[in-house]
């Protein structure tokens, strides 16, 4: 039974570097995913902020208009 029992302890240590590697992988994979995530919010941003100030510009324009 011991051999057995040995072969048993065995087994799971082949499998902790998959784990580590998967574990590794995800974190990995996260980063990236956090990056994206990071590089669309700053073009999303910079999007809107040209939009406010077209928006903006165009306001300023009707109120000169309009005061004319």
């Amino acid at each position: 039974m011991e051999p057995s029992g040995g072969g048993r302890k065995e087994r799971p240590k082949p499998r902790e570097p998959a784990a580590r590697l998967e574990k590794a992988k995800q974190k990995s994979a996260q980063q990236e995913l956090k990056q994206r995530q990071r590089a669309e919010i700053y073009a999303l941003n910079r999007v809107m902020t040209e939009l406010e100030q077209q928006q903006f510009d165009s306001f300023c324009k009707q109120m000169q208009a309009s005061s004319e």
